[in-house]
């Protein structure tokens, strides 16, 4: 399949004249400490490259304009962003916020996903082996149903620029997203317009899918609210960011037989056994800013080994807080972090399919930091699943006191967009004090 797509993607580059860039909005990055971050290109106004008609709108677009990959590359340009205005992203000294609802001046905006830029056209990379990366977060206005995520994806550092010419927007633009869910709703990939078989949504006003996803490796460093938290690796079989089609985009029914590992192996603490672990007034007290730390661990403590095990722990008000530890029947009480045997007993306990390890496990998760991983930052309502995977039980078709069910204390019925951007537009999450370092390097213990 993927041999195929990629002639496919080559075959356009005598026709396609560009992935282009537009000149009405100035595009100037919010700086955080020593470098800066860009919003994703899929956020950002698409319009004619001879005037400003747009060649999206809502979750459609322009047939005039965008009859088909080519000639919409060809028509459409990616223009600059006002960062706080129209997206609600602000930053201030070594902090990052990301507002939830935004009513900028032409529209409203919905969540928003930014990366951590090296230079006005790369990405950041990170190799986490043998390293820990910290960060201090405030969750405390996320309610159930949001997602303030921190995470990296194996995107091009360049944004795509070099192995698709015909993309000229580049990291500068936030082009050349992808994750281990292969998404669809990527308005371009691989340079060229997603807008052959493009269906709208039938529940998001402001999205819709179209024929091909954007695979890659995930690592899932922090997603969660003010409820309830998780860190889950994603590895796949690919090694760079794949255009997908069909089955090997894992689609539908074919979940467990695409490329990538789409549920992971996460550590949830509430899913783990530990009720009382993270929330509000809780041991890690969600109503005020912490520090999390995650920790990657080889084989032989190098850089250039196999990754091995993912640990976890906390800090507030100056108190180091070790991750909690598995209270599930079946599984060894001194579990707490993930390793390939948590992994593994995990899946077992909690009748889940080990896509994990058929993907590569641990070492493939590994193998995709040794490229360089970008750093996602994002703040998301979950129009497929209302977030219920995170924060509630579920799936719902399942007993919540069946092992691995029940994730959090958020309602079955909470969640719902519609609902969560009506009655919490005002929500936000706050990033700040990024480190990256040795093991024990970057924290205070």
């Amino acid at each position: 399949m993927f041999p195929y797509i990629a002639l496919v993607s080559f075959s356009f580059l005598s026709v396609v004249l560009a992935q282009q860039v537009g000149t009405l909005t100035a595009e100037t990055h919010p700086q955080l400490t020593q470098r800066s971050v860009v919003l994703d290109g899929n956020w950002r106004w698409l319009h004619s490259t001879s005037g400003s008609n747009n060649c999206y709108t809502g979750n459609t677009w322009d047939t005039s304009l965008c009859p088909d990959p080519a000639t919409c590359s060809r028509n459409c340009a990616l223009d600059g962003a006002d960062y706080s205005g129209t997206y609600g992203i602000t930053s201030s000294g070594n902090a990052l916020t990301l507002k939830f609802v935004t009513h900028g001046p032409y529209s409203t905006n919905i969540g928003s996903r930014v990366y951590l830029l090296a230079d006005d056209s790369h990405y950041q990379t990170f190799n986490l082996k043998n390293k820990e990366f910290t960060f201090d977060v405030d969750v405390s206005q996320l309610p159930c149903g949001l997602n303030g995520a921190l995470y990296f994806s194996q995107m091009d550092a360049d944004g795509g620029t070099g192995r698709f010419p015909n993309n000229k927007a580049g990291a500068k633009y936030g082009t050349g997203y992808c994750d281990s869910q292969c998404p669809h709703d990527i308005k371009f990939i691989n340079g060229e317009a997603n807008v052959q078989g493009w269906q709208p949504s039938p529940n998001d006003s402001n999205a819709g899918k179209g024929q091909y996803g954007s695979c890659c490796a995930e690592m899932d460093i922090w997603e969660a609210n003010s409820v309830a938290s998780a860190y889950t690796p994603h590895p796949c079989t690919v090694t760079t960011p794949t255009r997908c089609q069909g089955n090997d985009c894992g689609d539908g029914d074919n979940r467990y037989g695409g490329v990538c590992d789409k549920d992971g192996c996460d550590f949830n603490s509430f899913r783990m056994g530990d009720k009382n672990f993270l929330g509000p007034g809780k041991t890690v007290n969600t109503n005020s800013k912490f520090t999390v730390v995650t920790q990657f661990l080889t084989s032989d403590n190098t850089a250039s080994g196999t990754l091995s095990e993912i640990r976890r722990l906390y800090v507030q008000n100056g108190r180091v807080i070790q991750n909690s530890k598995v209270n599930i029947p079946g599984m060894a009480a001194t579990l707490d972090s993930i390793t390939e045997s948590f992994c593994s007993t995990q899946k077992t306990v909690f009748g889940d399919t080990n896509s994990f390890a058929s993907k590569g496990g641990l070492r493939a998760m590994g193998n995709a930091f040794d490229k360089g991983m970008v750093l996602v930052l994002s703040i998301w309502d979950d129009h497929e699943a209302k977030m219920l995977w995170l924060d509630s039980n579920y799936p719902l078709d399942k007993s919540a006191s069946a092992p691995g069910v029940a994730r959090g204390t958020c309602a079955t019925t909470s969640g719902e967009p519609k609902d969560v951007e009506s009655q919490s537009p005002n929500a936000q999450v706050i990033f700040s004090n990024i480190k990256y370092g040795d093991i024990g390097s970057t924290y205070n213990n």
